[in-house]
């Protein structure tokens, strides 16, 4: 006898308490509040992207703001660049996600939300960690391709009208001792 699991839609989503994500019609229940770190390095990449976007101007950086990819599929990335996204929650492709990876989020990171975002066409995926080095991939024909590591480098980015840059130096020198 097979077991019949619900699958939860958007419209439940959007009605639960809590911090959840939504994949394949499934809960994800989000972690309790990130550690200290987790969201100072959040914050520094809010900092570090928004100014580098500041002329342009159809753009934002966003942190923590729901992503409805389809009925079945709500996610909330750390940070993200959207682009002429007329709603109050992202419904179009980012252009950049960043997801700041903990111990307990790695494999959803890593795996589940990278293919995920492949799949839709987010432009770039920076994953951070918090010993201090982001794993940049670029979306080319929605397939990721690492562009490298990066500890202090200057990662630079370009997407429609739009060009900018990371200073990864500047998002982890408060980290270094």
């Amino acid at each position: 006898m097979a077991l019949a699991y619900k699958r939860y839609t958007s419209d439940d989503y959007f009605h639960w308490d809590g911090d959840w994500e939504l994949i394949d019609g499934f809960p994800y229940a989000m972690v309790p509040s990130p550690v200290k770190t987790h969201q100072a390095l959040i914050s520094a990449m809010i900092v570090e992207l928004s100014k580098s976007i500041e002329n342009c101007e159809n753009c934002l950086v966003v942190g923590e703001l729901d992503y409805k990819i389809d009925e079945y599929n709500v996610l909330r990335p750390d940070v993200a660049v959207i682009c002429n996204e007329e709603s109050d929650y992202i419904l179009k492709a980012p252009k950049i996600i960043v997801e700041v990876v903990s111990p307990s989020s790695a494999f959803r990171d890593e795996k589940i939300k990278k293919e995920i975002y492949e799949k839709e066409g987010v432009k770039y995926y920076i994953l951070v960690y918090q010993d201090l080095y982001a794993k940049v991939f670029e979306n080319k024909d929605f397939h990721f391709f690492k562009v490298g590591d990066f500890e202090s480098e200057v990662f630079k980015f370009s997407f429609d009208e739009c060009e900018g840059e990371i200073d990864f130096k500047n998002v982890f020198k408060r980290f270094r001792k």
